[in-house]
């Protein structure tokens, strides 16, 4: 499933998730945000796993993960937490 695949609604139920985890609104999620969405899916995430996550969905290494890169996480991976 890609984002062309998806449905106005789901597109929007996947920025809606987006949005939530990203806490001061900046439109990006950072890793402390990203603690807290991996805390969500996996309580029992382990701390290396936060790293290694963050920075594969990451992609472009900017320290943050826009909408682009979590819609591709989302869609692919994000089970995998």
């Amino acid at each position: 499933m890609n984002k062309e695949t998806l449905s106005e609604q789901q597109l929007a139920a996947i920025k809606s998730d987006f949005d939530f985890f990203d806490r001061d609104g900046n439109g990006q999620i950072d890793i402390a945000e990203f603690i807290e969405l991996l805390t969500a899916l996996a309580p029992k995430t382990k701390v290396s796993h936060v790293d290694e996550g963050f920075k594969l969905i990451d992609t472009n290494n900017d320290g943050f993960i826009d909408f682009a890169e979590f819609l591709t996480w989302w869609q692919d991976c994000w089970w995998e937490y």
